[in-house]
């Protein structure tokens, strides 16, 4: 278990390089720290042990006045060099244990990456240009329901190409290093319908929720907290119907509940990972059941592979319409495919 932990935080590291300097530095560390390893070991079965693990300790300092805070650049524009940072961490995860442990058992890593509709938003469009009808978008993992807000947004590719969709305050920013984005990008798809289905959802109306939110986000990322802050204002503006429970075992149900005048499009971004295989296989099985009565879209990654797919299912077939390499895990970048 320990060697196994071990290589989890050693790999935490490498997803945290040129980007997070502090947590990857202290997962180098906690890789060789069995005292930090016995707390991370009591992490939920299914839950990312490092990111459970770096956002509990953040939560927690969102609240106390502690040395730590000086080497998280969440908390002072000037923060104290990393390399000195894991003993006054260490000091505050035992000082904080059983606060930790309650965090580990009530809450969930529910990233909820609202750039990640950088690589969406163009996909969406395009279905709603093709169909020429409203989209009824079904997110199946949706945590606060972020990406349910995707027409609501504005956006910046490429530091050059506008997409002034709303009055809202939100601009996301991203790079496209593959193709040209279609001309869609530049007429909004009309959203008719949002449903939002997670074992957890995250009510962003309540203050408690936004933070967990926040200290998801990693302490460099100023960007993404203000986003996070402007996109839940969005969004709490919005119809959206959140769905508790297991979506897959919901799924032909909420369709069913759609009317004929929209097109479905299901979707899932950086969530298939953390569902059993027997059950991603499941769903695939519902989609194409459900793709008999009617043509439904499947957009998603880390389904069986890294990649962001674009799928469109009619009379029990799969056609995969897009196949692009896999984005970078905040969308900083993607490459579009034709």
């Amino acid at each position: 278990m320990k060697q196994d932990l071990s290589s989890r935080f050693l790999q935490f590291a490498k997803e945290c390089e040129d980007s997070s300097p502090l947590y990857e530095y202290l997962s180098t560390q906690i890789a060789q720290d069995i005292v930090l390893q016995n707390v991370a070991a009591q992490v939920p079965a299914g839950q990312p042990v490092p990111n459970m693990l770096f956002a509990s300790v953040h939560y927690l300092l969102m609240g106390q006045d502690d040395e730590l805070r000086s080497y998280y650049p969440t908390f002072t524009k000037t923060p104290l060099p990393v390399e000195n940072s894991l003993l006054p961490f260490k000091q505050f995860v035992l000082k904080n244990h059983k606060l930790l442990m309650m965090l580990f058992r009530t809450r969930l890593v529910q990233t909820n990456e609202v750039r990640r509709c950088a690589y969406m938003y163009p996909i969406f469009t395009e279905i709603y240009e093709e169909q020429g009808k409203p989209l009824a978008l079904l997110e199946i993992g949706t945590s606060a329901g972020l990406q349910l807000g995707v027409d609501q947004y504005n956006y910046l590719y490429n530091d050059e190409i506008w997409v002034r969709n709303t009055p809202n305050l939100l601009t996301i920013t991203s790079t496209n290093l593959g193709n040209p984005l279609p001309n869609s990008i530049h007429t909004p798809p009309v959203v008719k319908t949002r449903i939002g289905a997670d074992l957890n959802p995250i009510n962003l109306k309540i203050g408690k929720e936004l933070k967990w939110l926040q200290a998801l986000i990693w302490p460099e990322h100023h960007d993404r907290r203000k986003m996070l802050v402007e996109a839940a204002q969005v969004v709490n503006n919005l119809e959206i119907q959140f769905v508790r429970g297991d979506a897959i075992e919901k799924l032909e149900d909420l369709c069913a509940s759609i009317s004929e005048d929209e097109q479905i499009v299901v979707f899932h971004t950086h969530v298939a990972n953390q569902i059993p295989r027997d059950k991603r296989e499941e769903l695939i099985t519902k989609l194409k059941t459900i793709s008999k009565d009617r043509p439904l879209y499947h957009c998603y990654n880390n389904l069986f592979d890294a990649n962001l797919h674009q799928d469109f299912l009619v009379d029990g077939i799969v056609n995969e319409k897009r196949v692009m390499e896999p984005a970078d895990g905040h969308a900083r970048w993607f490459s579009w495919v034709d």
